[in-house]
């Protein structure tokens, strides 16, 4: 974070001071876990399910916080954020947030968020905002890749994209930054423009609009309603980076002030991908064509889907100055960053394990499925261990069933459903390769059992069903 002192800090959150003079300055960065706190950091407060923050205030100073941000006194130097009103907290999803107290400081986290992006962008920082049902986090990923030989590059770790993740993210910016990349998610209408409230982008992408969340939602239009806030909250000079090979996306052209740029297949894109090519990892290699030229692209990420992502992160290099050629190097040198996302990794026995567990919904999953058949081609046996897709709402049954048919017609050898609430993937896949298991230590039962050398084994589903364990156990030792 950019140099700021306790009492900058309280003007900046409308908050007052605790046992702090206001001169005492704050130089190292922003942290809500009190074991990542470095010299003349900030704590921040946060209470959870299972721990409150403010309980660790004095460690973290102890530990060498400048100070706290904190919804209640403690026992250390602070910054007492204001409460909030009753609209603003029950727009918050904080587990254990029984008194509003972590609204409070969430709104302070954002508040002195958006002070910093103020003063940044106005030295000439750019923020580049992506959204999507599917594949933020991996676009996120390959987008820093693309800008940090370019200049000094900011970006989330992992998912960190909500009301905690997007402020904490723009904190870690200083003097130095030159790109700050910020990954979104909504759970309902209004939260991408909240995020945007904190800070604007100058430049913004929206991949897809699929079906993740859609119990939360209630509809797809819905989810594409909020997911075009973001090219609603684009400046009239800012860049809308819109994919031209989903409808709904593309129509988003109108909802924006910002000049509009179309990735995908399309021949109307603008940046579009020609003679698209797996090889037997589903690596793509495509002709990455623009307006200033094409060059050869070789992705080292697994599945086709991958290449829509490129060619949104190719939109945006290339408008910040990055030549064809330089864009096309970059892309190809790019690597997985985040874990249990399209993660391929092959044992001494030749089994492949693509562990692609950290979370799921109905394109994501079927963009897995299309990876796993692409990998088996030649020959190879394929396994999908797959289970619960959440947060579908009353279209549960029918998506998941959906998945099920997707297995059957793509050939996969064996489906592994793994849990009763996927259990409808067993309708729609009407065969005798496919089994229900009742959890985890079953399936890696069944699959130490039954797997043979070349086998190539998809493991995927919501963060809430933990299949990464089936996966972790298959490769422990990378024993057979």
């Amino acid at each position: 974070m950019i140099r700021m002192t306790l009492g900058e800090i309280a003007r900046a959150v409308s908050g007052r001071l605790h046992r702090a003079g206001g001169d005492e300055p704050v130089t190292g960065t922003v942290e809500f876990d009190s074991r990542e706190i470095t010299a003349g950091g900030l704590f921040v407060a946060v209470p959870g399910s299972r721990v409150d923050g403010h309980e660790f205030a004095a460690r973290a100073v102890a530990a060498g916080a400048a100070g706290v941000l904190a919804a209640r006194p403690v026992d250390a130097p602070a910054v007492i954020v204001p409460p909030v009103t009753d609209a603003h907290r029950g727009s918050v999803a904080l587990a254990g947030d029984t008194d509003g107290s972590g609204a409070a400081v969430l709104a302070g986290l954002g508040a002195l968020a958006r002070t910093v992006a103020a003063r940044l962008t106005a030295a000439g920082l750019t923020v580049v905002g992506l959204t999507g049902s599917s594949g933020k986090t991996s676009t996120k990923d390959l987008l820093a890749q693309l800008l940090e030989p370019m200049g000094p590059t900011v970006a989330p770790p992992g998912s960190f994209n909500n009301e905690l993740g997007h402020p904490w993210t723009v904190l870690r910016a200083d003097e130095r930054t030159r790109y700050l990349v910020l990954e979104l998610s909504a759970r309902g209408p209004g939260h991408i423009a909240a995020l945007c409230a904190t800070v604007a982008p100058r430049i913004g992408i929206v991949l897809n609009v699929g079906t993740a969340h859609l119990g939360e939602f209630g509809s797809r239009a819905e989810i594409a309603r909020t997911k075009g806030e973001l090219v609603e909250a684009l400046p009239a000079d800012g860049l809308a980076v819109l994919n031209a090979d989903d409808e709904i996306v593309a129509g988003m052209a109108g909802r924006t002030a910002a000049r509009v740029v179309l990735t995908g297949r399309s021949e109307r894109a603008d940046v579009r991908a020609v003679e698209v090519e797996l090889d037997e990892q589903a690596r793509a290699r495509f002709r990455l064509v623009t307006p200033a030229g094409s060059a050869v692209v070789r992705l080292a990420l697994h599945g086709a889907h991958h290449v829509g992502n490129a060619l949104a992160c190719a939109a945006v290099a290339g408008e910040l100055g990055a030549s064809v050629d330089e864009v096309a190097h970059r892309l190809s040198e790019a690597r997985r960053r985040s874990a249990r996302r399209m993660e391929v990794t092959t044992r001494p026995d030749r089994v492949t394990v693509v562990n692609d567990s950290f979370n799921a919904n109905p394109e994501s999953m079927s963009a897995a499925l299309h990876t796993l058949a692409a990998m088996a081609e030649g020959g190879r046996r394929s396994w999908a261990v797959l289970g619960l897709m959440g947060e579908l709402g009353a279209e549960t049954d029918a998506a998941h069933e959906e998945i099920g048919r997707l297995a059957a017609q793509l050939g996969v050898d064996r489906l592994v459903v793994v849990g009763e609430p996927a259990g409808a993937m067993l309708t729609g896949a009407k065969g005798a390769n496919s089994v229900l298991v009742p959890d985890v230590e079953a399936a890696v039962a069944l699959l130490r059992a039954e797997l043979r050398p070349d086998d190539v084994v998809l493991i995927k589903a919501s963060k809430v069903a933990a299949l990464w364990r089936v996966a972790d156990a298959l490769l422990a030792g990378d024993a057979a």
